[in-house]
């Protein structure tokens, strides 16, 4: 699912001037959600792929 920047710009300006209806809320939270869940999803990726180096200069993959 494309995530559309320009559509939550729009509900969010248009919450500031002229209210939304509840169609629009929903609409909203959903692509909010949607958002956070793949900024979430694309830092948890990074994390997964990051190395330290110890002591001894050998790579070690980051825990949780």
């Amino acid at each position: 699912m494309a995530i559309d920047i320009q559509r939550i710009n729009f509900l969010a300006h248009k919450a500031k001037t002229e209210g939304l209806t509840p169609a629009e809320k929903e609409e909203q939270a959903r692509l909010r959600r949607a958002y956070i869940d793949s900024v979430v999803g694309n830092m948890r990726a990074q994390l997964d792929n990051a190395y330290t180096l110890d002591e001894n200069g050998n790579p070690t993959k980051l825990k949780k």
